[in-house]
C-alpha cells in the first residue's frame, strides 16, 4: 500500500476511534506499528491526532487538506533532513510570535510563518497545531492560501520571510483583497 492511501486509511481508523473515545490521550491513541508509521513520515502521532480531532469537532482542516500538510511535511523530512529528525527543542505557544504582532502592517504573518517553519522541522509541540482555525482563516482572507501550498512555499523559501511575504502580497492582489496600509501599490513584485 502507498503511505498516502495508508495515511488516509489511518485517518478513517483514527476518526473512528475518536469519535468513540475522544478522551483517550494522543500517546495512547495509535498502535505501535501505526506509530512506526507516523515517524516514517516525519509525523508524531500527537500532530496526527490534531488534525484527527480537529475534523471529527470542526470538520476542517479536511482528510484531504492533512494528507496535502503530510505531502510536504513528508518531502521536506525525507529530502531535506535526509529522514532524521532534529534535535531542537520543541517549538511552544510562547515561543509564537503572538497573533497581534505585524510583518509589513500584516498581522498575524509572523506567527503563521513561524508555524509553518516549525511543522516543516517537525518540532512545532504537539499542543499548537498547524491549520488550526486560525491559521484557516488567516490564509482565506489574505489571498486564499491553501494550507498545504503555503507549508510549500515556506518549504521552497528556506528561512527567506520575505518570499513568503511577497507570495502572500501576491496572492491577495489577485484574490482583490485589501492591501497592507490601503495602497493597491503596496505590493512586492514576485
Amino acid at each position: 500500500m502507498e503511505w498516502n492511501d495508508r495515511f488516509m486509511l489511518l485517518f478513517r481508523e483514527a476518526e473512528e476511534r475518536y469519535l468513540l473515545n475522544p478522551q483517550t490521550p494522543a500517546d495512547r491513541f495509535y498502535l505501535p506499528e501505526e506509530q512506526d508509521f507516523l515517524k516514517s513520515i516525519g509525523y508524531q502521532p500527537a500532530e496526527m491526532h490534531g488534525y484527527v480531532s480537529e475534523y471529527a469537532t470542526h470538520g476542517a482542516p479536511t482528510p484531504s487538506t492533512a494528507l496535502l500538510i503530510a505531502a510536504v511535511r513528508r518531502s521536506y523530512f525525507l529530502n531535506a533532513m535526509r529522514g532524521m529528525s532534529g534535535n531542537a527543542k520543541p517549538i511552544k505557544s510562547n515561543d509564537l510570535p503572538a497573533e497581534t504582532e505585524e510583518f509589513q502592517e500584516i498581522p498575524y504573518l509572523p506567527r503563521i510563518i513561524r508555524k509553518a517553519e516549525a511543522k516543516l522541522f517537525g518540532i512545532l509541540d504537539p499542543s499548537i497545531m498547524y491549520g488550526d482555525a486560525a491559521d484557516r482563516e488567516f490564509l482565506r482572507t489574505h489571498g486564499n492560501i491553501h494550507l498545504a501550498d503555503f507549508l510549500q512555499l515556506a518549504a521552497s523559501a528556506r528561512s527567506d520571510r520575505q518570499r513568503l511575504v511577497s507570495a502572500v502580497l501576491n496572492a491577495m492582489r489577485s484574490q482583490g483583497a485589501p492591501m497592507p496600509g490601503g495602497s493597491p501599490d503596496n505590493s512586492i513584485p514576485g
